[in-house]
């Protein structure tokens, strides 16, 4: 039996439900042999509590057997659930319940999958390694089914990262109403960094390329700019248009931009898959 699943009797009924419980909380399940609801409730719990790899304590109380304990607890019948935290129970349902009602009521009270990313992700943020940030926002984002509170720091790292496009689009796909002071912040930030983009460099160059659309040479220098000022999508997009027009431009250098630039972004990012796939229908 996994260390986060127990079983309890008198000699440990102490230090597990109650000094436990002011550390993670405990879920105690109320059963016997007799009860058939509670042969398809535990199986249930335990399964969850694998799921969450000790994220809380199945304590598991068989009621013939431990009547004292089940007394205190003033359990009448059976199956019976209690979530105890900080040395009381604080919820909890009798009787057999679908998976559906167990989660809902658990999950008040366990962090959610996705908090150990962002852990991560701050972390790095303040260390003011954003780029390291990216990958467990992007995945806790997803996870959590885009939550505006991940929205947020995942658009901020973003812009930090120069990943302007894709901020914004973030940003764009916020609502109206959750559109508060963090959210104009985030905007005036992306503005400002659009126009610090702007180096005398690359502007040189866009207006070259405005006048020679069709130079190649033109168009590699102008994608090496834009990646340097970690404008991925940009400089990627004229990778993949030189390469369209000559695969082997530059004898090879502007294949090998491509595929550093992909590298740089890492395994996982949505942008670098994105010019992988192209980079491969293009050569396959």
């Amino acid at each position: 039996m996994a260390d986060f699943i127990v079983n309890i009797d008198e000699t440990n009924a102490a230090a597990m439900l109650i000094d436990e419980s002011h550390q993670r909380p405990v879920v105690v399940d109320f059963w016997a042999d007799w009860c058939e609801p509670c042969k398809v409730l535990m199986p249930l719990l335990e399964r969850i509590a694998m799921e969450y790899q000790g994220a809380f304590l199945l304590a598991k109380v068989n009621a013939d057997e431990q009547q004292m304990i089940s007394q205190q607890f003033g359990v009448r019948s059976l199956p019976t659930v209690m979530v105890i935290q900080n040395g009381q129970p604080v919820d909890g349902f009798v009787g057999a319940q679908p998976e559906t009602a167990v989660r809902q009521m658990l999950e008040k009270y366990l962090p959610k999958p996705w908090d150990g990313l962002l852990r991560l992700a701050q972390e790095s943020m303040e260390r003011g390694d954003f780029a390291a940030a990216l990958t467990p926002l992007r995945q806790a984002w997803e996870e959590s089914g885009h939550l505006h509170e991940i929205t947020i720091p995942y658009a901020h790292a973003l812009i930090e990262c120069m990943r302007l496009d894709e901020a914004e689009k973030l940003l764009d796909g916020i609502r109206l109403a959750d559109q508060d002071a963090a959210y104009e912040q985030l905007r005036a930030q992306l503005d400002i960094k659009r126009e610090a983009a702007k180096s005398p460099e690359i502007d040189a160059l866009e207006q070259k390329l405005a006048a020679n659309p069709d130079d190649l040479d033109i168009m590699s220098q102008l994608a090496v700019q834009y990646i340097d000022a970690g404008q991925f999508k940009d400089g990627m997009e004229y990778l993949i248009t030189i390469l369209r027009q000559d695969r082997e431009h530059g004898d090879g250098v502007t294949k090998r931009l491509l595929l550093d630039s992909i590298a740089t972004l890492g395994k996982g990012d949505p942008l670098a898959a994105e010019y992988q796939r192209k980079l491969y229908s293009l050569l396959y």
